[in-house]
Formats: structure tokens, C-alpha cells, sequence
């Protein structure tokens, strides 16, 4: 069983000549990893330009959602931000590239910002989250909060494609945060 609160996910994938098997989701499997939230809702995104980003994006309680989040198509930097009130890691971020071809996948528990970056065109990313979308408990934290300091791979001169909402969101230090520490901080991702 991992401690780390945000996990990153390697199945494997068994392959013949017709091409690849993996199992994304085994509800026993993730227990055995300390991951038992039950998942309720199922979302796909595009994202059709090179360095569009997402998030950092939440929902609060009561509906907080955990999240398993993987790439599809293409290849994205994937981002959780510890946003636990008295958390000893509040506002520390991990993250990891996941795309079509490593399958990899990263879960992200209540308490954690999450957002995206597309490293190339026409990504498409799924995730699984733990309660459905409740307008009213929509919530985010800046992208390029300097208190936060995400090292976003965006190329020097270029300005990530955002929506409108993400421009505006809080900074962190703005945040009153609904979500208690559990007991277990943010760790490197392995």
C-alpha cells in the first residue's frame, strides 16, 4: 500500500501481434494500493492546441472529488498541488508526463488542485472522479501562482491557450482551504 496520497499508476500491458491488453481500473487492485473511493462519473476532454492548459481545478465538500486521470491521445504534464489546510506539504506540487503510449495514469485524492498541460496537438484525456460535477463547489487556484511554482514545460515565449476562468482563478494565498490534513504529506511520485 502507497502513503503517498498522490499515486502515480504503471499498468502493464500484455501485447501480441494484434497490438495491447492493460486493465485501467481494478476496484480489488486499487484498494490493495490504499486507493477506496468509489468512482461515480467518467469525463474525456480535447484539448486541440499544443500547450493548452487545465486546472489547477477542485471541487469542495460535500462534493470533493478524487480523481484517476490518464491520456488517451498524445501526451500531457499532469499536476496535483496539495491544498490540505496544516498540511506540512501545502502548496507543494508533483507531476508526471502522461500520454497514449506509456499508459500511465496518476490519481489524485480530495485535497489536491489538479490541472494539465497538452505537450503536443489534439490531446484527449479521461478521468474517473469519486462524485459528479456540482457547479456550486467549483474551485481552482491559479495556474502560475508564484507561491506554488509549477514547472509548467511551456518553451520560453509561449503562453499556455487557458479558458477564461483559469486567467482569474485565486492565488493560493487567497485560498481558505475546506480540506483537512489526513495525516499522510505529499511525497516524490516513484
Amino acid at each position: 500500500m502507497s502513503l503517498n496520497p498522490v499515486q502515480l499508476i504503471e499498468p502493464r500491458r500484455f501485447g501480441d501481434s494484434r497490438g495491447w491488453f492493460t486493465e485501467v481500473y481494478s476496484e480489488p487492485a486499487f484498494a490493495a494500493r490504499g486507493i477506496d473511493c468509489r468512482f461515480v462519473q467518467d469525463n474525456h476532454s480535447l484539448s486541440v492546441p499544443q500547450f493548452t492548459l487545465r486546472g489547477l481545478h477542485f471541487q469542495t465538500p460535500p462534493h470533493a472529488q478524487d480523481k484517476l486521470v490518464r491520456c488517451v491521445r498524445g501526451r500531457i504534464f499532469d499536476v496535483a498541488v496539495d491544498v490540505r489546510r496544516e498540511s506540512p506539504t501545502y502548496g507543494q506540487w508533483v507531476g508526471a508526463e502522461l500520454s497514449a503510449e506509456n499508459g500511465h495514469q496518476l490519481f489524485i485524492p480530495v485535497g489536491f488542485a489538479h490541472g494539465f498541460l497538452t505537450l503536443e496537438e489534439n490531446c484527449e484525456v479521461t478521468y474517473k472522479c469519486s462524485d459528479t460535477y456540482a457547479p456550486d463547489n467549483d474551485g481552482g487556484i491559479r495556474w502560475n501562482d508564484p507561491a506554488i511554482a509549477i514547472a509548467w514545460p511551456v518553451p520560453a515565449g509561449v503562453t499556455p491557450e487557458l479558458s477564461a476562468k483559469d486567467r482569474i482563478q485565486p492565488l493560493l494565498a487567497d485560498f481558505d482551504s475546506p480540506f483537512p490534513y489526513d495525516g499522510r504529506p505529499l511525497t516524490p511520485l516513484s
